[in-house]
Order: structure tokens, then sequence, then C-alpha cells
């Protein structure tokens, strides 16, 4: 089922004519639970592999004996799926509630060191043929995005580790059958769950605080005298989700500048993951097919997935792919 972002409540560029030069196409992604292979775009599915070369790893120094099952991960929403697919009023039964009781944070993987290495989730893969916002890098038509199960990395020591692969998916003749995973997790949330894709092309505009002050003014100004911009904000601006390209929401923590650590240029977004699909401020860009569903249990939060503080955005210099990445999370 393809999905269809209603139009905006209003013409954005007709009330405020200088933001037409800000426009930007994003593409949103409409992750939806389904079963994906290795020949689908999907975030949480199997990946175009070659069985001959090596599966990405962590070797990072960090804790990672200690936190949740992998397996068991994947077996508490598959009981919980079942479970509320067979009664929505009551849930799991006394038998599933007695198994998932089991399911704990432990030290599962006591054999690990710090610094074995482990390896890497398997979160997206993206097919330009299905993305049409996917950057053209020279590097190939499949984009493989990776994370570690672990957020213990960067400066701070509380932030993920992203690997990303590009490939020619017609060079991969002889798949990996069976991807690698990590024992256990740090947390349940950085396992994506199998869902295919629904890319959708829409039009964004820059955060509020992004734009010039002036500007601002003028929009605060049409929202309403105790507003700051946000309908602007919430149906206007940037679309809530996965997506790939367009605007960064900055709602966290406010712009930053974003340059490449080699060049200079000014950082592009190419990933956003994100918790939800939609929340209680970003009901607007419910697409109309889920319209009639989107009150059921995990609809808005299909792949299971909070990355960091709830959204990360994965940028990368639009002069050389091969230049350092740069994550934002808000």
């Amino acid at each position: 089922m393809t999905r269809t972002t209603p139009p905006r409540p209003v013409d954005v560029t007709t009330l405020f004519p200088e933001l037409g030069a800000l426009r930007r196409t994003t593409t949103r992604l409409h992750p939806r639970p389904g079963a994906p292979t290795a020949r689908d775009s999907s975030v949480g599915g199997p990946l175009l592999w070659p069985a001959d070369e090596p599966w990405p790893v962590c070797t990072v120094a960090h804790k990672r004996s200690s936190g949740f099952r992998y397996a068991e991960v994947l077996r508490e929403r598959e009981i919980l799926r079942e479970a509320w697919q067979r009664d929505p009023r009551s849930g799991p039964t006394a038998e599933d509630r007695e198994e998932l009781i089991g399911f704990k944070r432990g030290r599962h993987a006591p054999h690990l060191t710090d610094t074995d290495p482990i390896p890497l989730l398997a979160v997206a893969q993206l097919y330009r043929r299905d993305v049409p916002g996917l950057p053209d890098t020279g590097e190939g038509d499949l984009l493989q995005v990776f994370w570690c199960g672990f957020e213990r990395h960067g400066e701070t020591r509380h932030e993920p580790l992203v690997h990303l692969r590009w490939r020619r998916s017609g060079d991969v003749t002889a798949p990996l059958s069976e991807q690698p995973s990590p024992e256990v997790v740090g947390r349940k949330e950085l396992v994506p769950s199998p869902c295919v894709l629904h890319p959708e092309e829409v039009v964004e505009y820059p955060w509020f605080e992004e734009l010039d002050p002036a500007l601002q003014d003028r929009i605060a100004a049409w929202d309403g005298p105790d507003d700051e911009g946000d309908t602007y904000v919430s149906d206007l601006s940037t679309a809530p989700g996965w997506k790939v390209g367009g605007y960064i929401a900055w709602n966290l923590t406010g712009p930053a500048r974003l340059t490449c650590s080699t060049c200079g240029t000014e950082l592009t977004p190419l990933l956003t993951a994100a918790a939800t699909e939609w929340d209680s401020s970003t009901t607007s860009w419910i697409p109309y097919e889920d319209e009639p569903d989107h009150h059921t249990r995990a609809a808005s939060t299909p792949t299971h997935v909070s990355p960091g503080r709830g959204r990360l955005t994965i940028t990368i210099c639009p002069r050389d792919p091969r230049h350092p990445h740069r994550l934002v999370g808000q």
C-alpha cells in the first residue's frame, strides 16, 4: 500500500514568499511492519550482503557483556504482537507474561571483553530505484546502514556508532544467507523490527530557528501572540518520521553549524531515523492510509527504534561521501 501525506494546512509560500527559495524535497520512507527480502529497501530487514565479505563489527572499547539478549528482544516483540492481535483488549496471557518476565537485562555474555569485535546491527538498506532522494555518490545504487547495539561511543561515551556502506547491487551474485547479530545489546530500542518501506516525496522548509530573525517574527505574529512559530514547526516545516534528505528538526538543541571535518563543506542530511512516525503535535502529517488506525497500539512506532534522544540524523559531505559523516541527535 502506498502512503500519501495530506496537503499542508496552508501554502506557506503564499504567506511568506521568501520561503520558496528555501524549499527542499525529502523522501518520507514510511516504514511499516512486514517481511522484506534482501532485494527490497527496508528498515530492519535482511541486507544484500556478499557471502565472502566480512560483516562490519564494532571494535571500540566499551562494556559489551551486559544488556539484553538480542534473541529475547525479538521474541518479546513477537509475543506482544501476537497477543494484541489475538485479543486487542487484554493482550498477553498469563503464559505470555510468565515468559516475558524472564527477559531481563543482565550479564548475558560474560565471555566478551571490552574490545572483542561484535557484529553491528543492520538498520536499513535503501535502493536508489525506490528512494529518489538518495544522493548519487558514485559509490553504487544501494546504501546500507549499520550501528552498534551499544550507545557507548563518541566524546560523551553516550553516542551511537554508525557505519555506512554504499555498494552496487548488481555486483552481489552470491549473497549472505544468514546475517550476523550481536549476542547482547545495550538498549532494546536500538534493534529495528523488520519493516517494508513506502517512499513518498514531500516538500520541507527550514526549522523555525534557522530562518532570518525578521521572518521568524512575522511567522510568530501570524501564528498568534502566544506562539513562536508552533504551526510552522508542527505542520509546515519538517516532516516527522524516517526520511532521506530534507531539513533537520532542531527541537532540542537549536541549530548548529555542520561542516565537513575534512574539507569544510556544509554537511547535508542523508538519513533520519526517528522513534515515531507522528506524535500529538504532528498529526497533520499522518498519511491518509494510516488515518483509520492511527490510534491503535504501536501504529506510530513501527520500527521499535529510538536512537539516542529519539531522533538521529546522519549527515554527509555532499562534496565527497567518503569524508567522515556526522551524527545529530534530537
